[in-house]
């Protein structure tokens, strides 16, 4: 065989080879027209990319915990409000003996700027402090007429760790500590834009709702059809009790005068079932002095028997003859039951013998 023989570096080329012009290239410029409705079409078809996401700005961070205490109503209202809200945080349950001071420490080291704690008291009533940590304002609510999503089992649903509306009633732009309530929960409640766990979706919105003198708050879902509002829940009623310059404590910046405690409420109620009791026992009473009171005796009126008609007197007969003993049945029935089991029990020790 011929060995190959390469080609030397300073030796002259060979033939270039020719180029193959594609169909492509064989056809006539495309008109500016044309380009651009290809450019649409490829528009329609591609794929769309992940949701771009901006830069998380608002750390907002809120701490959701408890005292020790509590009923499974509230420890159910609390895990909902954190699977609502994807940037809030869980703490183990707070010892009652602390002060409430300790719980700025608490937030620090959870690295929270908000606060939102459940105290529990005679293990019947519940509190809710909502705080700005460290510095205040915080307000201090009477929990009323608790409703959680696994109680209601209403038809509603929306993306969990979804970002919602926050819809206020009118009356919070009317009064100054209203206005202070709003920003707070407007701070408290709103999930930050850009958040690593929330979703970017708006399909639900809390409600608040100012209705005799307390807080009324709801959720629910939009619908996309109509715009249409299902409720999804949960439910409560926040009674305010105090606002606090600082985080929970300070000087008081108002104090609700509408505001009636538990234990009041519990003592009209049994005062109310008290008094109702000794209504009844008067009345027995003055029931039993008339009752011993001499009866006072009329004189005989004349003419009462004016229309009286004496009635017929009827002959007395008398009796000479006894009359016939009434025949007993069921004492009859009884002795004749005696004689024949007696007989049978006769007949059976006979036969045993």
């Amino acid at each position: 065989m011929a060995a190959t023989k390469r080609r030397r570096r300073g030796g002259p080329a060979g033939p270039a080879k020719k180029l193959k012009r594609s169909e492509k290239d064989a056809k006539p410029p495309a008109k500016p027209s044309e380009v651009a409705d290809e450019a649409e079409e490829e528009d329609r078809n591609r794929i769309p990319g992940p949701v771009c996401k901006g830069k998380w700005k608002n750390k907002e961070r809120i701490l959701i915990f408890s005292s020790r205490g509590i009923n499974f109503r509230t420890r159910h209202l609390m895990q909902d409000l954190r699977t609502l809200m994807p940037h809030s945080k869980a703490d183990t349950k707070m010892d009652r003996k602390d002060k409430l001071f300790v719980i700025n420490e608490v937030c620090e080291m959870k690295n929270c700027n908000k606060c939102i704690y459940f105290e529990a008291k005679k293990k019947q009533d519940l509190y809710m402090w909502l705080s700005n940590s460290p510095h205040g304002p915080s307000a201090k609510f009477l929990v009323q007429n608790i409703h959680t999503l696994a109680e209601l089992k209403m038809t509603g649903n929306c993306l969990k760790g979804s970002r919602p509306l926050l819809s206020f009633d009118r009356a919070f732009d009317e009064l100054p500590h209203y206005a202070l309530l709003k920003e707070l929960l407007i701070q408290i409640f709103s999930t930050p834009r850009y958040h690593p766990k929330s979703q970017p979706f708006v399909d639900h919105v809390f409600t608040f709702t100012i209705l005799d003198n307390r807080i009324w708050f709801r959720n629910f879902q939009i619908i996309e059809e109509d715009a249409a509002l299902v409720e999804i829940g949960p439910r409560f009623v926040l009674n305010l009790i105090k606002i606090f310059q600082g985080s929970f404590g300070g000087p008081t910046l108002y104090e609700n005068p509408h505001y009636q405690s538990p234990n009041m409420h519990r003592r009209v109620i049994r005062s109310i079932t008290a008094a109702k009791y000794k209504e009844k026992q008067q009345v027995k009473d003055v029931q039993k002095l008339r009752k011993k009171e001499p009866k006072t005796i009329l004189p005989h009126d004349p003419t009462a028997d004016v229309f009286v008609t004496p009635a017929e007197e009827k002959p007395i007969e008398i009796q000479w003859v006894k009359p016939e003993p009434k025949v007993d049945l069921k004492a009859r029935k009884k002795r004749i039951y005696k004689r024949q089991r007696k007989m049978k029990q006769k007949m059976n020790t006979g036969n045993a013998k």
